[in-house]
């Protein structure tokens, strides 16, 4: 599988924006799929996770009531709506894939498999 994250840029602190991650492979349909972001200095954080068939979904404290992940298998995507965006939201946003080899759903780094590149997202106070 290979994601390819998308959708970053520089908006204003309280405003919104939708990060995608295109997948390959027919099988995406049975990954689970992440959602992480790292500011300058800090380490990779958790942000959002959708198991494979949508059903469960699971959000960072900084980010839940603000952020909402959500998936079209159909088209082999996963989207991240973020809004009132703040600017400590600030960071590289990665998107990863795990086939369920956990049998759950996966919140941690070393949980997925396959990680795309980053898309940067700027916040201006």
């Amino acid at each position: 599988v290979q994601l390819q994250a998308s959708g970053g840029g520089l908006v204003q602190a309280g405003g919104s924006l939708r990060l995608s991650c295109a997948a390959s492979g027919r099988t995406f349909s049975n990954y689970h799929v992440g959602w992480f972001r790292q500011a300058p200095g800090k380490e990779r954080e958790f942000v959002a996770t959708i198991s494979w068939n949508g059903g469960s979904t699971y959000y960072a404290a900084s980010v839940k009531g603000r952020f909402t992940i959500s998936r079209d298998n159909a088209k082999i995507m996963v989207y991240l709506q973020m809004n009132s965006l703040k600017p400590e939201d600030a960071a590289v946003y990665y998107c990863a894939a795990d086939p369920d080899r956990y049998h759950s759903v996966p919140s941690r780094e070393y949980e997925y498999m396959y990680w795309g590149q980053g898309t940067l997202v700027t916040v201006s106070s």
